[in-house]
């Protein structure tokens, strides 16, 4: 699918979630159906999506932890779609570096960084070395509700 400015546009505006077509085509300029359409076939694309997101410090018991992984093996995107799947897992990137995979994950009362190392990360073969960075403060960090 191309991205055109008026996709771009369209998405830039809904980036606060509950902004009607309506509103966002007269703003744009164009017909709500054109919004509407657009915006469906972004989602049916796999482009956008929309939902709620939360600030992990707002919510009593939970903590936001960003993880470093590193394999035993180079099938880097196989073990990365295998982290995603995980409990507690935000999203799992491929990068460059120090690290072969980061991981953001949202833990709970009752879920924590000793649970997911233990009942999650253990399930997954080839990995080598895991390093946790604690998220104590956070700016612009919104992730979905995952629990």
């Amino acid at each position: 699918m191309k991205i055109d400015k008026t996709n771009i546009d369209i998405i830039r505006e809904l980036k606060e979630g509950k902004k009607s077509f309506k509103v966002i085509a007269d703003k744009l300029a164009i017909t709500e159906n054109t919004v509407r359409s657009r915006v469906n076939k972004l989602q049916e694309e796999g482009v956008l999506e929309i939902c709620g997101l939360v600030d992990p410090a707002t919510l009593p018991g939970h903590q936001s932890v960003v993880i470093g992984i590193k394999l035993a093996e180079m099938n880097l995107v196989q073990k990365g779609e295998e982290i995603s799947k995980l409990k507690g897992v935000v999203s799992t990137c491929v990068v460059t570096g120090r690290y072969d995979l980061i991981v953001q994950v949202l833990f709970k009362e009752g879920f924590g960084l000793l649970e997911f190392y233990t009942d999650e990360i253990a399930k997954i073969e080839g990995v080598n070395s895991v390093e946790a960075f604690v998220v104590y403060k956070s700016y612009n960090l919104k992730v979905p509700y995952i629990f």
